[in-house]
């Protein structure tokens, strides 16, 4: 089974999510291409499609949405995950809403699941307009990542295309998204 997985990274976080979820795909037997959304392929050719973006100011990365937006055709024929990675601290993660421009995400490919996954901010790496911002909203400094967390949406991914291999998703339908979809933090 082919996975395309596409990510949208400003400082290399988000990336380092999609290689790890790659890493876990692999481990379970997939065969797992990763590429950075400015420069991925066509969704053609590949079983399932796993797409995350950095999320900032609540709004995914351009390039993410741009090939969620470009490609959403193809997506629609095969299962879909999405992720995000943004919030931040390790009590109370913030912000604890997910953008809304997710569940439009979700809605336009049909994607069987969003999972929200924490980030991590390293001040010293931001630019300047972003270190003003990340002060002006008080984002706390450090790496909140849940490598846990992050191999279990990996993981339910890689059971969800192992439970639909004895039941194929027909090409041209439209894969229902989860009850999990947008319910919280996956």
């Amino acid at each position: 089974m082919k996975v395309l997985i596409v990510y949208a990274s400003k400082y290399g976080s988000t990336e380092e999510v999609a290689e790890a979820i790659a890493e876990a795909l692999t481990a379970r037997g997939k065969h797992v291409d990763a590429h950075d959304a400015a420069t991925a392929p066509s969704p053609d050719g590949y079983d399932a499609v796993v797409v995350g973006s950095g999320v900032y100011v609540g709004s995914w990365l351009k390039a993410a949405a741009r090939y969620v937006e470009a490609h959403a055709a193809a997506l629609r024929q095969r299962p879909v995950w999405l992720f995000g990675v943004g919030p931040l601290g390790a009590e109370n993660p913030q912000p604890a809403e997910e953008p809304e421009q997710a569940r439009k995400l979700v809605e336009r490919v049909g994607a069987r699941d969003y999972a929200t996954l924490t980030g991590a901010l390293d001040r010293d790496r931001l630019s300047l307009v972003d270190r003003m911002i990340a002060r002006a909203v008080k984002a706390p400094d450090g790496d909140f990542r849940d490598w846990g967390a992050i191999r279990s949406f990996a993981h339910g991914v890689a059971d969800a295309l192992e439970s639909d291999a004895s039941a194929p998703i027909a090409r041209g339908a439209s894969v229902a998204p989860s009850a999990s979809t947008l319910g919280g933090r996956s």
